[in-house]
């Protein structure tokens, strides 16, 4: 593994006489020559604003590596990456799957890595993409602002990797394995969506889990000081004051259910708390990428497609790497039809660089249309502002919903179907016309609403003086129910961190009703 750093204080250099490069093959000075023009291009003319990088690489091994441990350059050991890396080593061998030119990290310095495969003309790609485009927006958007710590997360990655380790020395892999692979069921459950906490100064965590380790060792859940009763006892009656300063000790509902579970379980021991710490947390840093990810890639292809062009009209580069750049460009920005059999949704790369180039578009050649749909930035003639302030101030859902323009609507050929499970057919329910328009805008907006495309279940009640069942509750939306087998089975990892049984509603949203109820004792 080698690497290339960026100087914060880079000397003004004379621009090239002649292309930077000139063959496919690579060298480091060659990449620090195209690393400098592509940083002079972003800071100078797009004025973005970014971490100092770190440029790593990697074999396409370690690239596979680091696509089974979630792309970070620390990781605790756990069977599943393993399992991702056989999985993924062969259909790359076997030539059904090709590897990522690039894997950006969200820390500071900004670290990405590239494929030694790549040719010249890919490095300056992934350069301009990763290392500025991606960069950008991890620093500045407010999200990442918000919920991440991109100074302390590889202080806390090397922490959590020793825990594991030593978690596993002391208490064996099994039992350890055990613990993870519960947490890593509940994942997705376990972040704060809906309400700020504090961000998690990362590098401060080791200091703070001993100190926790040593006062937890002297305390005790007051919660749990009451007796399960005997079967066919019935507990005594509760009294409205009495579950009144229950539901505030617990403070329920909750929808972080790894962080109730670690905070009130009477069962885990202080490391098993411990080990879901360390998951929740790592998944609560990656909720800004989910929410993001149709901004974030566009903004990463808007920056490498302008950059590039810009070397290229400099004479920076030659025509025979532009056209390889192009080619590979268009093939990630390539958004086959509904009816074609690679269709698998709408690529993000596609609609997130069409909406940032048409921003561009009605910022300086605005039509009557856009000045309707779009009057607070048709025509002001500063499209990279714009661009910017987009980037710094908007989510995935939020995007759509304020710049999907019905220009883009048509070249995508948008329309919106209802698939209602009591009907045979399907029907259409918009089309390209006003009221067309503003439903098809709010159809995608909604489809990158997390809150909607994520089951939304909580924690609602613990029965503390009875047999202390964990009770949730899945608040069902338009009908859609939890499939059966995977809920099974995550509740029985459910079971497994709190020790007593865990039984789940299925909500009703429209009706107010509960539909049905499932158990493991």
């Amino acid at each position: 593994m080698s690497e290339i750093m960026s100087s914060p204080d880079r000397p003004a250099a004379a621009p090239p006489r002649r292309p930077l490069f000139e063959t496919a093959d690579w060298d480091f000075d060659t990449m620090q020559r195209v690393f400098d023009e592509i940083e002079r291009i972003a800071l100078d003319e797009l004025k973005l604003d970014v971490y100092p990088n770190q440029i790593e690489i990697i074999s396409a091994e370690q690239m596979l590596d680091a696509y089974c441990s979630i792309g970070m350059p620390l990781m605790y050991g756990h069977w599943s990456f393993g399992k991702k890396f056989v999985h993924h080593e062969k259909l790359y061998r076997y030539g059904y799957q090709a590897l990522a030119y690039e894997i950006v990290i969200n820390s500071n310095p900004c670290i990405s890595y590239y494929m030694e495969e790549n040719t010249m003309a890919m490095q300056t790609l992934v350069l301009a993409h990763a290392a500025f485009g991606h960069n950008h927006f991890y620093k500045n958007n407010y999200l990442f602002k918000q919920w991440t710590d991109p100074d302390g997360v590889l202080d806390y990655l090397d922490f959590a990797k020793k825990y594991v380790a030593e978690c596993e020395e002391r208490h064996g892999a099994a039992a350890v394995e055990e613990t993870i692979d519960a947490a890593h069921a509940l994942m997705n459950q376990s972040v704060f969506r809906y309400k700020r906490r504090s961000r998690m100064k990362m590098s401060e965590v080791e200091r703070r889990e001993r100190e926790r380790r040593a006062h937890e060792e002297r305390a005790f859940s007051d919660l749990w000081r009451t007796v399960p009763h005997p079967p066919g006892k019935p507990a005594p009656p509760m009294t409205e004051k009495e579950a009144a300063e229950r539901k505030r000790k617990l403070n329920l509902p909750e929808e972080n259910i790894l962080y109730f579970i670690e905070k009130h379980s009477p069962t885990l021991r202080e490391w098993q708390r411990e080990l879901l710490r360390i998951v929740r947390n790592i998944s609560q840093y990656f909720y800004p990428q989910r929410q993001t990810k149709l901004m974030n890639e566009g903004c990463a292809t808007f920056v490498h497609y302008h950059i590039v062009n810009r070397l290229y009209d400099k004479g920076l580069i030659p025509e025979g790497a532009l056209l390889e750049i192009l080619h590979s460009h268009s093939d990630v920005t390539f958004q086959p039809g509904y009816d074609d059999a690679r269709y698998s949704g709408v690529n993000p790369y596609a609609l997130g660089f069409a909406m940032m180039q048409d921003i561009e578009r009605v910022c300086v050649a605005p039509t009557a249309e856009d000045r309707e749909w779009l009057p607070e930035i048709a025509g002001n003639g500063d499209w990279l502002s714009t661009l910017k302030d987009v980037w710094a101030n908007y989510r995935d859902e939020s995007f759509v919903r304020q710049f999907l323009s019905p220009h883009l609507m048509r070249k995508f050929k948008f329309f919106a179907l209802e698939d209602k499970a009591d009907e045979p057919q399907y029907r259409v329910e918009a089309i390209h016309n006003e009221d067309g328009y503003r439903a098809l805008r709010g159809a995608v907006a909604e489809s990158y609403d997390l809150s909607e495309i994520m089951p939304d279940i909580q924690v609602v009640d613990v029965d503390l003086l009875g047999d202390r069942c964990l009770i949730l509750r899945h608040n069902m939306r338009h009908g859609v129910r939890l499939g059966g087998k995977s809920r099974d089975k995550v509740l029985a990892h459910v079971r497994k961190l709190w020790g007593y049984g865990v039984r789940m509603q299925e909500f009703d949203v429209e009706r107010g009703t509960i539909r049905d109820e499932v158990g493991v004792s």
